[in-house]
């Protein structure tokens, strides 16, 4: 019996891994009783492995269980924390998230959710992007010490679409303008086609950890009349993400 408690917690919280969900939600996706759901839920709480978004609301993973995540490394257990906030936010905005960091001085793509549009996106996870040509390098470099962002702007700096930008006094203002307003926005810079908006993911001495974005068609993302809402959106996530990570 103990063992079958043990396997339903973990369907639980695999389950919760995609995303928040109420206990009726989760009662049905998981095929247990609503009791059974509740109880485990309770007891996982107790632990701090999930979490009421709001009192009587829907759960999610809690801070208890990224502590855990903690030990492993730390890519992947960057990956369990960003990933509820990646759901919420593709879920709010109807694009697709991710999750990158900088290494080696090029953006990693660590993670995406998938798309729920007919226009199917292409997945970048795994590869890697110039600094300069994605709004998460922006938003990222934009926090680095100027000696650092001067010797990458210093650097031969790669065209990857004709609307990659590649003047230095250009992306200067675009890193102060980055650092005022908390995200940037990129336009087919760096893949014909896609525009994305991102904001970074700062420690508590204001150095990037990661960076959050969203992106979505050009010809229908953004919205020039959401496009700030959007910016403030990923900016929230971000400094959300930064108080677990930083806690």
């Amino acid at each position: 019996m103990a063992v079958q408690s043990v396997q339903r917690a973990f369907l639980l919280l695999r389950t919760l891994a995609q995303g928040p969900l109420g206990v009726t939600e989760l009662s049905d996706r998981v095929e247990l009783p609503k009791s059974t759901v509740a109880r485990l839920l309770a007891a996982l709480e107790a632990e701090g492995a999930v979490e009421q978004v709001e009192t009587g609301g829907a759960y999610r993973i809690g801070d208890g269980l990224i502590d855990i995540a903690g030990a492993v490394p730390a890519g992947r257990s960057l990956v369990a924390a960003a990933r509820p906030h990646l759901l919420e936010l593709a879920e709010a905005l109807g694009e697709v998230a991710g999750l990158s960091i900088i290494d080696d001085g090029r953006i990693y793509y660590l993670d995406h959710t998938e798309s729920s549009s007919d226009v199917q996106l292409r997945d970048w996870t795994g590869e890697y992007a110039p600094l300069h040509s994605v709004s998460s390098g922006v938003v990222m470099l934009a926090h680095l010490p100027s000696d650092e962002q001067e010797a990458h702007l210093a650097q031969p700096l790669e065209q990857c679409t004709p609307w990659t930008n590649l003047d230095p006094d250009v992306l200067r203002e675009r890193l102060t303008q980055s650092r005022s307003l908390g995200y940037a926005w990129g336009y087919e810079e760096f893949a014909e086609g896609i525009n994305a908006v991102a904001a970074p993911v700062l420690d508590d001495d204001g150095r990037p950890l990661a960076a959050l974005h969203v992106h979505g068609p050009a010809y229908r993302y953004p919205d020039p009349d959401i496009a700030h809402d959007h910016g403030l959106a990923l900016v929230a996530a971000a400094n959300r993400l930064a108080a677990q990570l930083t806690a």
